[in-house]
């Protein structure tokens, strides 16, 4: 049975959103094509005619996890709206840190990303370069001092999430995330 242009796309639609939660939530490597296709309410090999490969299916979730995430829509705000300082604050959250699926791809899958293709290393670079940049923007004008300071604080922020979810300690978690958050907010400025 033919399938229409429409409904390839939003079966093409389907599948890049179930992928994109499940590697986050599962990692690159343990999520198989089977179960990207039971997630998704298709065959695996509907997977491979959209797709051609998981390696370039997870190219593109990665990439709609990254447009998808707080970091891409923080270019959206206006400085010295206290965007950013919302932003650190939601992002350094409990309910971020326990909702992988829903969240930032950086810390869910950055320990994973060294090791994948270069089709999905690149996508992964392009979105920490637009996640930092906006950053950036965010505390002042562009600057080499800016994208400096934006690189540090997007680091601190993806290794405490990391971090906090890593540990088997809920009460080291927290200590993690108020640290990382109490240390973001003294150095920002107070509008950021």
């Amino acid at each position: 049975m033919r399938v229409s242009r429409e409904q390839a796309a939003e079966n093409r639609a389907r599948i890049l959103e179930a992928a994109a939660r499940l590697f986050r939530e599962r990692g690159l490597a343990g999520v198989g094509v089977d179960a990207l296709g039971e997630a998704a309410g298709m065959t695996h090999g509907s997977l491979y005619s959209q797709f051609g490969s998981k390696e370039a299916l997870a190219a593109e979730a990665v990439a709609l996890a990254v447009a998808g995430s707080g970091g891409a829509k923080l270019g959206q705000a206006s400085p010295g709206t206290g965007a950013l300082q919302a932003f650190v604050e939601s992002y350094l959250s409990p309910r971020h840190r326990d909702a992988p699926g829903a969240g930032c791809p950086f810390a869910a899958m950055g320990s994973e990303v060294p090791r994948q293709p270069a089709s999905v290393r690149a996508r992964f670079t392009e979105g920490l370069r637009l996640m930092a940049g906006n950053v950036a923007a965010m505390l002042a004008p562009r600057s080499r001092a800016a994208e400096e300071e934006a690189l540090a604080v997007v680091a601190t922020m993806i290794g405490a999430m990391t971090l906090a979810r890593a540990v088997d300690d809920p009460a080291l978690s927290g200590r993690i995330l108020d640290a990382a958050r109490g240390r973001l907010a003294a150095s920002l400025p107070p509008d950021a």
